[in-house]
């Protein structure tokens, strides 16, 4: 018994033993690795954050720029700085989103690295139209350009939208000055970008609808793709802004932008051909039933014995939008001297708006003006417009000179454009630049050409800052009529005009002055688009 007692007792330390040493390793493996957490779903488990990450990150950025001349900053002084302090002792990249005006330069260098997934581009395709519409005479020849001087262009300031990787939600990070909830809107991209300064590039997307389809929309003499011109490089090509981005036109993001709204382009025939290169845009290229005429709502009706109306309405009813064209091609008020007479000689009011806009413009939220061509004197005297100022014929030897008339002219109709903002705030309103002509070795009467077909054989950048239509930038500034500049970007594009070909293929006069569409007037309304 004694035997068996003793042998219990060992068994009993045993035991004891056993369980104190595995105790042990429990207690120390437990602190040596809380593995409790194991045990728990992923999103109940809390990690202390470090005082470090909290304290000591911190991002500072400055941003190389020009700022506006009122804004009393050392240009000199600027420079770009990136730095990340202590931030537990990890690296990131900070990329701007899609949309910044610090996205790339020309060439495609980013100034910050970027591991961005970009979303796909959406570009509208199409197919093509029905036209009846009669062939417009190249006769729109510019007479004498007189420039004012030149304007200084101040460099808007650029903001940084920048992107805190996931994980680091404590990372406080800011410009100077701001806070990161103030990022830079679209708008403020805008406001940032010379949209006219950048250079050309192949986009392999391109074109953003076929001159085949949109015949509804689409004059047959301006579709080179119904002509028997075979090389369509010119339609691949799409324009780059340097140092910001240009938003990608879609034709359901336009309507829905402009909502209830109505935009209004009065001009001459290259603001015609803006308007139907847009009409194209909007719809892919494919006639839209459901889009109304209604040009009777502007007293756009054709006239008896009248080859055209004056101008075109179409209304799209699934967003309540109005996009319409008026033909004015000197954007002066004109009045016939005696409406009893056929033969009537017609008052030119430069100093006077076209009726057309002073009754309708409080119906407009957009509205693109642009003149040019006509200015010359065989165009006016064929017209028998006779010049008025103030109301009675000019006697002015200075001003009767044509470049100096159609100077007055633009002045003229920005200056009572801005005098009608304060009265519709919602009107954005922007003056077009001259779209350049390329006759060579003659005019459009003399034996004038642009035979080249070659994309960019006379450049593809652009990189001044001032307006190459010194007197369009002379005439909005100080205004808050915006200048729509393209006259430089089209400047490159000579092989992008009608050319010697035409529908029924005969010889003749070349038009070295309106565009292929689609083509060059395309990219005018993505400027425009980026703007409104």
């Amino acid at each position: 018994m004694k035997g068996s007692f003793h042998g219990l007792r060992g068994k009993q330390l045993s035991v004891l033993l056993i369980t104190i040493v595995f105790m042990s390793i429990l207690v120390w493996s437990w602190e040596k690795n809380p593995f409790r957490t194991t045990f728990l779903h992923p999103q109940n488990i809390w990690l202390p954050l470090s005082s470090d990450i909290q304290t000591k990150a911190h991002l500072e950025t400055t941003v190389t720029s020009q700022p506006p001349e009122s804004s009393g900053i050392d240009k000199s002084s600027i420079a770009e700085e990136v730095t990340i302090k202590d931030l537990d002792k990890r690296q990131f990249e900070v990329a701007p989103s899609k949309g910044s005006p610090w996205m790339a330069d020309v060439g495609g260098n980013l100034t910050s690295h970027v591991e961005e997934k970009e979303e796909p581009k959406k570009v509208i395709k199409g197919v093509e139209p029905e036209e009846n519409d009669t062939a417009e005479s190249v006769t729109e020849s510019g007479g004498k350009q007189e420039h004012d001087s030149g304007v200084d262009n101040s460099k808007q300031e650029e903001r940084i939208n920048f992107q805190v990787p996931p994980g680091s939600e404590h990372i406080n990070a800011t410009l100077p000055g701001e806070n990161y909830e103030k990022a830079p809107n679209l708008e403020e991209n805008q406001a940032a970008c010379n949209f006219a300064k950048g250079k050309w590039v192949v986009d392999d997307e391109r074109p953003l609808y076929s001159g085949f389809s949109c015949k509804r929309w689409l004059s047959g003499m301006w579709a080179c793709r119904m002509t028997q011109r075979m090389n369509f490089d010119y339609e691949t090509l799409k324009w780059q802004p340097k140092n910001c981005q240009m938003e990608e036109f879609e034709g359901s993001k336009f309507l829905k932008r402009m909502q209830d709204k109505t935009l209004a382009f009065v001009g001459d025939s290259l603001g015609r051909q803006q308007f139907q290169s847009l009409m194209c845009m909007i719809t892919g290229g494919k006639d839209r039933p459901d889009v109304l005429d209604v040009g009777r709502e502007y007293g756009l009706v054709k006239a008896k014995h009248a080859v055209r109306p004056d101008g075109w309405a179409y209304r799209f009813p699934s967003t309540n939008t109005t996009v319409l064209y008026y033909w004015s091609a000197s954007l002066c008020g004109l009045e016939p001297l005696n409406k009893t007479n056929p033969a009537t000689e017609y008052a030119m009011h430069l100093d006077r708006p076209p009726a057309f806009l002073q009754r309708f413009i409080h119906r407009f939220d957009v509205l693109v003006l642009n003149t040019g061509h006509h200015w010359n004197r065989g165009k006016l005297n064929a017209n028998r417009w006779v010049m008025y100022v103030g109301g009675a014929r000019n006697t002015n030897k200075k001003i009767a000179e044509i470049g100096r008339a159609k100077n007055l002219t633009i002045h003229s109709i920005v200056s009572w454009v801005n005098s009608q903002l304060p009265k519709y705030p919602r009107l954005k309103a922007f003056y077009r630049s001259i779209s350049p002509r390329h006759f060579v070795n003659g005019d459009w009467n003399t034996g004038g050409s642009c035979n080249n077909e070659m994309p960019m054989s006379i450049g593809k950048e652009v990189l001044q800052d001032k307006s190459s239509d010194v007197a369009a930038e002379s005439a909005v500034r100080g205004t808050k009529v915006r200048l729509l500049d393209i006259t430089a970007l089209s400047q490159v594009r000579d092989e992008g005009h009608i050319s010697r070909f035409s529908i029924k293929g005969t010889t003749g006069m070349q038009d070295c002055l309106h565009w292929c569409l689609p083509g060059v007037p395309d990219t005018w309304n993505e400027l425009l688009f980026a703007q409104i």
